[in-house]
């Protein structure tokens, strides 16, 4: 069997060119947090970024610092950049259609047919630029997407990702049964392993230096247990990651535990395939067992919450307090379309809310916390990108994200609030959870990716 071998240094490092335009120092009204309960406050304070990465927040700029450009952004709020963690790239083009449904007949009836169009590349093109634009106009620097089937339409993601100057892992996902005849692979092992030897050649052409793939089984149920052992054999190989979708509605465990009767539950299903062994993302997890957390605790598996399209499709609330405290690592995510909006601060408002929901049926799990929410739209979901410096056991410069810890990739928004009603007089933290919960983006006037502007 031909073995492929991915460069992943790219995902662990800051692009070095143009070292003059990515070191700099921003002032401004910063907040970040490098911890799930707490968030850094400093007013009107300077923000250093050396060759794309941070150097740390300071209430005085440093001497060493003093002859690098300063941006002013007095009055303006500075804050990571965030990190969707689960996005459906092809659905963008029929957001907020059939929310009446729930998850099994909304994919047959709304998802399967959108997604049966991107076999033609023009189509792919008009609707994923849409897509792409949308996000990168909004808070998101970081993503996690789903494409479809088809390699040429998932490649021309990637390319337009990469144009776009946002951090992301793309997908094309494996299905080989129980979808319409149109979605179905009859060879899927050989069909990853044709874009994957696709997205290789484009790397080694120079491109796709912020945009890496990630394998991206539909769910258990759209895949065989001969494609699922395949896509293990290849995380094996390439240490690549892998997102898929768990326990997202009860209709959905009941069909997982008939095709999968021998395994004690839906993660173990995963697991008696072999997978969950290199870094994952596992969507949802609304309904987990106790002994399916215990397992997603022991593997490091992370956990993409989606509020908004838990609520849209009916699926449930998702134990948010109970993965936390039992250290499951844990961010946020859109899933366009059954959420409707791609921008993560609106998932953090929606994730406080439900939180709140569920204690009321659930008085001991204590609602997510502004603090809380925060961390996971930022460091919490960036922590997954964290994890790629040392996939497959190779020595990757490490890569982190999410906060302006020292060393840290520079993702940062700056924020101007002053047209709101009581414009810059609220102390920090009211005014970054009033434009949290407005999720408005034209309050966004910069927007920093490694270090490099990506708005005009």
């Amino acid at each position: 069997m031909q073995v492929y071998k991915f460069p992943y240094y790219f995902l662990g490092s800051a692009d070095t060119k143009g070292v003059e335009e990515k070191s700099f120092v921003l002032r401004g009204d910063i907040l970040w947090s490098a911890e799930p309960r707490r968030i850094t406050t400093l007013e009107n304070a300077y923000l250093v970024c050396l060759e794309g990465r941070s150097e740390g927040v300071f209430k005085e700029l440093p001497r060493e610092y003093a002859q690098l450009p300063l941006r002013e952004h007095r009055g303006k709020l500075i804050i990571p950049g965030l990190t969707d963690l689960h996005v459906h790239a092809p659905q963008f083009a029929f957001r907020a259609l059939g929310m009446d449904k729930p998850l099994l007949a909304w994919l047959e009836e709304k998802t399967f047919p959108e997604e049966g169009r991107y076999h033609d590349l023009a189509y792919a093109r008009e609707a994923y630029t849409r897509f792409v634009e949308e996000v990168k106009r909004g808070p998101n620097t970081r993503l996690c997407v789903l494409a479809t089937i088809h390699g040429p339409g998932s490649l021309l993601l990637m390319e337009l990702l990469e144009e776009s100057g946002l951090v992301s892992l793309v997908g094309k996902l494996s299905m080989d049964r129980n979808c319409p005849p149109y979605l179905m692979e009859e060879n899927s092992e050989g069909a990853l392993r044709e874009w994957l030897d696709a997205y290789t050649q484009r790397r080694a052409q120079g491109g796709l230096a912020n945009t890496g793939a990630i394998l991206s089984p539909r769910f258990f149920p759209s895949c065989s247990e001969g494609s699922l052992k395949a896509l293990a054999e290849i995380q094996r190989e390439e240490g690549l990651p892998l997102q898929s979708h768990l326990s997202e509605s009860r209709d959905e465990i009941t069909w997982v535990r008939e095709l999968c009767p021998q395994s004690p539950h839906y993660a173990g299903a995963y697991e008696d395939m072999g997978l969950l062994k290199g870094p994952t993302i596992m969507a949802h997890c609304v309904w987990p067992e106790e002994k399916e957390m215990d397992l997603l605790a022991q593997r490091g598996v992370h956990i993409a919450h989606c509020p908004q399209a838990n609520m849209n499709l009916a699926s449930g609330i998702a134990p948010v307090r109970q993965l936390l405290e039992r250290g499951i690592p844990l961010g946020l995510g859109s899933d366009v379309a059954a959420g409707t909006e791609t921008s993560i601060f609106r998932a953090m408002t929606d994730a406080i809310q439900v939180s709140k929901l569920r204690s009321l049926s659930f008085p001991q799990e204590r609602p997510l916390s502004l603090e809380e929410a925060f961390y996971l739209g930022t460091a919490g979901g960036a922590s997954f990108f964290n994890k790629l410096g040392t996939m497959g056991g190779r020595d990757f410069a490490p890569q982190k994200a999410g906060s302006f810890e020292q060393g840290w990739d520079l993702d940062a928004l700056i924020i101007d609030d002053s047209s709101l009603v009581g414009g810059t007089t609220l102390p920090l933290l009211e005014r970054l959870e009033r434009v949290i919960y407005l999720s408005d983006d034209r309050h966004i006037t910069e927007k920093y990716v490694r270090g490099k502007s990506i708005l005009p």
